[in-house]
């Protein structure tokens, strides 16, 4: 068949980034994430332009997803950034305004990509050494002892989502379980290979929020009425419950039969032989003295009178999600077939009871070892939920992060306001020889390092939504957020209490300096202090592992799309 169009040739594009229509792109996609950045960040309602489901949101994990780039730069941004956030789940508006910023800095200095490749490369090797040495002063070790701590990791991702519409006392109630549903995975007896627990997510639209609670095993959601009160199940000698769990249909029709012929003798009735084997599947559940079955699909109502006359509780619709939770929690093997079993299938619960939260009613199984919970998550209505299952899922995230590297950063911008104080003290007086290795001037190199400064800056100042200002002080290299309006007063510190972090005070002389100024930034006599006090009440946590991977994931994305000739983009 004939073609109906004429192929057309491929779009070629030469030195992309000096186009201006990806400035304009990349200051737009720039300028949507940094107002989404923070506590304070503004939401975004994102959908489609067929309209649908609407997307109220400011995690990066939701706008990334939802928001379409056509410009394969971009593209090449969010990809990175996207890739970034399902390895971590946290700090992906960091890594993605990081990179906007550097791509922006480093463009301005007029410098040739590669000797701005060499000299960043540098730079964040600095930054990485630092913050694994014990000397960095914005790193705060995490004592899994001292639930202080924990409280200020989970807390800093909760209020940093404002689309879960918490108020304070609802964001205390969420950390406080958050943290006992992470601590009920973790093994009591640590080995070689120890694995954490998992945490099912029982969801409870239109509760409040207040009404979420942590269950130690598992919920499995039922129907009104379905058991008696109290429940009546037959145990073992040693007072434990075994458990058979199903993974094939127990309804009694043919549906799971294969393809292919099916020879039927005279007189035979299909329907009636499969009923006729799932009651010898119950006499040997009775005989093998079981007093749960479970099924992911359906049982037959026959088959199930017949379980709970012989005191067997039998649930089923149980889902394909909850049988892994299942199995690994009752040490049960799924039971394929209902032809033939063996025994060493079933596994052990220490209890069973019946919980109640209107309009829903479940069934609790408890274990003997608890690995495995489930947290009863509750808020006003579905857009907020949504957005709260999220952030939970980056706390939890979070933890598991820190329990493998146990440290974390300081929050607020103070982490990134040190390191650039940090850089620029090191950068200041480096040795001619290093120049000579990176193959670079000496102003090359300070021209890049501050460009890397600026955007490290950058992403603190993106906190502030309320045109307030941000100012560092000369001593640690913090951050702190004056209200607008107030830049030129003689004295700063009766303008601010805490620095973003909230470790340090004003109850000092810090001499501070306006952020992203016209002016050159000062250098730092001497290298950037450590705060007197590491461990204090509701500081600003970031997690150690995802802003150490963003960091380093946004400088090198930053550095292959400046090292991008061209473009070859197929348009047929």
């Amino acid at each position: 068949m004939s073609r109906v169009e004429a192929k057309k040739p491929s779009l070629y594009i030469s030195e992309p980034l000096s186009e201006d229509l990806v400035h304009r792109s990349l200051s737009v996609l720039s300028g949507v994430l940094k107002s989404c950045y923070g506590p304070a960040g503004r939401l975004k309602q994102l959908h489609n332009g067929m309209g649908g489901y609407v997307c109220t949101t400011s995690q990066s994990s939701a706008v990334l997803r939802c928001i379409s780039v056509s410009h394969p730069v971009l593209r090449v941004l969010t990809a990175s950034v996207q890739n970034h956030v399902s390895r971590f789940s946290d700090c992906g508006l960091f890594t993605a305004i990081l990179c906007c910023s550097l791509i922006e800095n480093f463009k301005r200095t007029n410098i040739l990509p590669c000797t701005v490749i060499k000299i960043s490369k540098y730079l964040l090797s600095l930054c990485t050494d630092y913050l694994q040495s014990e000397a960095c002063a914005c790193r705060v070790p995490v004592d899994f002892s001292n639930l202080e701590t924990l409280f200020c990791l989970v807390r800093s991702v909760l209020t940093s989502k404002p689309a879960c519409m918490l108020r304070k006392m609802e964001v205390d109630h969420l950390t406080r379980l958050t943290v006992k549903a992470f601590l009920l995975t973790v093994p009591c007896h640590v080995e070689m290979s120890a694995v954490l627990g998992k945490c099912v997510i029982v969801p409870m639209k239109g509760r409040r929020v207040v009404d979420s609670t942590v269950f130690p095993g598992l919920l499995l959601e039922t129907t009104e009425n379905q058991f008696p009160k109290p429940l009546s199940i037959k145990r073992t000698s040693s007072d434990m419950i075994k458990v058979a769990l199903f993974c094939v249909s127990m309804s009694g029709d043919l549906s799971n039969l294969d393809e292919g012929s099916i020879t039927v003798h005279h007189g035979i009735c299909l329907e009636m032989s499969e009923l006729d084997q799932l009651f010898n599947v119950g006499k040997q559940l009775v005989n093998d003295g079981i007093g749960l079955v479970a099924c992911q699909k359906v049982i037959h109502p026959s088959l199930k009178q017949y379980l709970k006359e012989n005191h067997i509780v039998a649930v089923d619709r149980v889902g394909l999600p909850m049988m892994e939770p299942l199995s690994k929690m009752t040490g049960s093997v799924p039971i394929a077939s209902i032809h033939s079993f063996s025994p060493s299938c079933y596994g052990n619960l220490k209890d069973v009871c019946t919980v109640s939260f209107a309009p829903k009613h479940f069934v609790h199984l408890i274990p003997n070892d608890t690995l495995i919970c489930s947290l009863m998550l509750c808020n006003r209505n579905e857009t907020t939920w949504d957005e709260l299952k999220r952030a939970y899922e980056t706390a939890e995230h979070v933890l598991q992060l820190t329990i493998k590297e146990p440290l974390a950063l300081l929050g607020g911008g103070c982490s990134e306001t040190h390191l650039a104080s940090y850089i620029r003290h090191k950068s200041h007086d480096l040795p001619a020889s290093s120049f000579k290795a990176i193959d670079c001037s000496r102003t090359q190199f300070q021209l890049v390092a501050d460009a890397f400064c600026r955007s490290l800056e950058s992403v603190a100042c993106s906190l502030n939504h309320d045109d307030g200002d941000i100012f560092t002080d000369m001593v640690y290299g913090h951050c702190w957020l004056v209200p607008s309006g107030f830049s030129f007063v003689s004295n700063w510190s009766d303008l601010v209490s805490k620095c973003g972090c909230g470790i340090n005070d004003n109850t000092q002389n810090l001499n501070w300096r306006v952020l992203q100024s016209q002016f050159s930034s000062p250098v730092l006599q001497s290298c950037p202090k450590e705060p007197p006090v590491k461990v204090a009440d509701f500081l600003t946590l970031d997690c150690f592992a995802a802003k150490c991977s963003g960091l380093q994931v946004a400088v090198e994305t930053a550095n292959l799309i400046l090292d991008i000739s061209c473009i070859i983009e197929d348009q047929n």
